[in-house]
């Protein structure tokens, strides 16, 4: 959703002049663009404090709206650190209340009129306001995400990276790579860690900007990025979309918008993502994990290698064939993440490190070093022989099988959680095939029992909760290691939501590494 219409002049609403979106530019914060304008900040989550702190910082006049009671806000509160903002908190406040009179409306990602898991009333309040932007009426504000609006204002060169999985490792290693450039700070934000927003007044053209976006974000953009970059496209949140096409429809849209100086980046491997160089005028650079394609980057021989790839020149446009880099990179034995989807993300990473003039030997040596991010293939403790693994963000099957394809046998398996409702044939395959022992919780933890004894799998257990879980699958490995002298791995990784259980896929993943700090401590 978007109600931006650049070409609507500003106008008034109710003696207050609506802000114009097309003002809002790289260096429209040094003229004050925000100062005494009333803004409403929609959602007071993550985006929404850092929304709220930045305009409240630019001088705005901000109101803060969210139907949750205040008594459970009281620590975003306490992080607007006495700044002066309006809060209009609880279910009785009239979501139209915070919109009454705003010069313009700033939300947070997960507030959108055409998503179905807006609460009702906000929705409606929005839908109309949309209706009205597009009707042509100028005293309607518009309506912005945090990301969009930073993509407005920011004067650095920005790297945009989604998928269905692998877009947070991919994120953090392109950052990694892209920092070891002691002539441009690399930034890196998004949907991984801290919105972007309350950067903006520090951020000049030699920075590098790494943007993680989700499913949730991309539909709100009118702004592109200097570079996209997609891992892969599979099937997710379809309760938000509706439908398999048009969540590949949202995902599009970041190469339908990046900018056509730029470069567009795509996984070859995955059919859905190689087609979207039908959405662009940008230069593609491809990548598979096989024979190096023209321009791209492939595997040959064990190592990464580029065919020949041209740099950007300082402003983030093309700079031609000179200095275009092209051989072997690094062995792909060397990267500090294990699986064959890491090979892919690093690929994905090693091109954009390529496509900013990142010479080859950086690029290796920071790839060697990078060991991952926390709760995507993290390896927490190894204790007698047991190798403990907190993949708690593995909530597709995809996912799940990149995981158990990462670790050689004995492989105890804990999964479950509230059901995506996405078709597990094949993870119960792939557990049959490789797993010794799986540990079930959860809400949708009987189904994936029944699913994993059809597919073979002999022994399975039952656990009330994530703690009993590592307990019980810790025996398990234990049983499997004496049975083959290898070291066993307890990998969480639960191809399932954390809903029922946890607030979020963190507080699982931070759970299961409290309930492994305790086990090691009790075995010495």
């Amino acid at each position: 959703m978007t109600a931006d219409r650049p070409d609507i002049v500003a106008s008034t609403s109710g003696g207050q002049a609506t802000l114009d979106p097309a003002n809002l530019v790289p260096g429209a914060l040094t003229t004050g663009v925000f100062r005494g304008r009333p803004v409403s900040v929609l959602g007071f989550a993550r985006s929404g404090i850092a929304l709220a702190r930045f305009l409240a910082d630019a001088g705005a006049i901000v109101s803060v709206y969210d139907a949750r009671p205040a008594g459970d806000l009281a620590r975003a509160v306490a992080a607007l650190e006495g700044r002066p903002v309006r809060q209009l908190f609880g279910p009785d406040v009239n979501p139209g209340e915070a919109l009454a009179g705003a010069s313009l409306v700033a939300t947070s990602p997960s507030i959108n009129a055409d998503y179905p898991t807006t609460e009702p009333r906000l929705r409606g309040a929005l839908a109309e306001l949309v209706a009205r932007r597009a009707a042509g009426d100028t005293a309607a504000p518009a309506v912005i995400s945090e990301v969009d609006l930073f993509l407005r204002l920011c004067p650095s060169p920005t790297i945009g990276i989604t998928g269905t999985k692998g877009k947070t490792t991919t994120s953090a290693l392109t950052h990694a790579l892209l920092a070891t450039d002691p002539d441009h700070a690399a930034v890196l934000g998004g949907n991984i860690g801290a919105p972007l927003v309350e950067r903006l007044p520090e951020l000049t053209p030699r920075h590098r900007v790494v943007l993680e976006l989700s499913e949730l974000q991309l539909p709100t953009l009118s702004r592109g990025t200097t570079v996209a970059v997609y891992t892969n496209v599979t099937a997710d949140h379809l309760d938000r979309h509706g439908s398999l096409e048009a969540y590949r429809a949202v995902k599009r849209r970041l190469a339908e918008l990046v900018d056509p100086a730029g470069a567009l980046v795509l996984n070859a491997d995955d059919p859905v993502v190689a087609g979207y160089d039908a959405a662009t005028s940008a230069r593609v650079v491809r990548y598979r994990r096989g024979e190096v394609p023209p321009d791209g980057l492939g595997v040959a021989h064990g190592w990464i290698v580029a065919d020949a790839i041209a740099p950007l020149d300082e402003t983030g446009a093309n700079a031609g064939p000179a200095g275009s880099a092209g051989g072997r990179i690094m062995p792909i034995s060397e990267l500090g993440v294990p699986g064959a989807h890491n090979v892919s993300n690093a690929l994905a990473a090693t091109a954009v490190a390529l496509v900013f003039g990142i010479p080859p030997e950086s690029i290796r040596r920071a790839a060697r070093e990078f060991s991952g991010v926390e709760h995507r293939l993290e390896r927490v403790a190894e204790v007698d022989g047991v190798r403990f693994v907190n993949d708690s963000q593995g909530t597709q099957p995809d996912a799940v099988i990149a995981a158990l394809r990462a670790f050689e046998p004995p492989i105890v398996l804990i999964a479950g959680g509230r059901d995506k409702g996405v078709d597990l044939a094949e993870l119960g395959q792939v557990v049959g095939e490789r797993v010794a022992a799986a540990v079930l919780i959860g809400e949708s933890g009987p189904a994936l029992e029944r699913l994993f004894r059809a597919a073979g799998l002999a022994t399975t257990e039952r656990a009330a909760t994530l703690e009993d879980a590592v307990e019980a699958a810790d025996a398990l490995a234990r049983d499997a290691r004496r049975a083959t002298g290898a070291t066993a791995t307890v990998l969480l990784s639960p191809a399932a939501a954390s809903f029922d259980m946890f607030a979020d896929y963190e507080a699982r993943g931070r759970a299961f590494k409290a309930a492994v700090a305790r086990l090691a401590g009790e075995q010495g």
